[in-house]
């Protein structure tokens, strides 16, 4: 008896970086560490890019796919700058919390 296994669709993909963005939003809203927040916009960020390589896939348009390079060198460049940050603040007070970091502001 052989099986078919049927490929993801767009719609799969789409539910799925749906889902991603979801949580992601849910865990900046609800957590308060700062780094945890961090790694929720990065999560929300590849839900996007995940939409941005689906849509281009179903609309043969290798637009979305560039421009989800660009973001990836983008959001690189930010991680290594955002994560020094944070990561220094939390070694000298590792209870900080985003309305901590939130008072640095002059």
């Amino acid at each position: 008896m052989h099986l078919a296994i049927a490929s993801p669709t767009t719609t799969w993909y789409l539910v799925l970086a749906s889902l991603l963005f979801a949580i992601g939003a849910v865990g900046v809203l609800v957590r308060r560490n700062p780094l945890v927040m961090f790694m929720c916009i990065e999560l929300m960020l590849n839900a996007v890019n995940l939409t941005f390589v689906a849509l281009a896939r179903k609309l043969g348009d290798i637009g979305g796919q560039t421009t989800v390079f660009f973001v990836m060198v983008v959001a690189a460049a930010e991680v290594v700058v955002g994560l020094g940050i944070i990561v220094s603040i939390l070694r000298r007070r590792p209870s900080a919390t985003a309305d901590d970091i939130a008072e640095l502001k002059g």
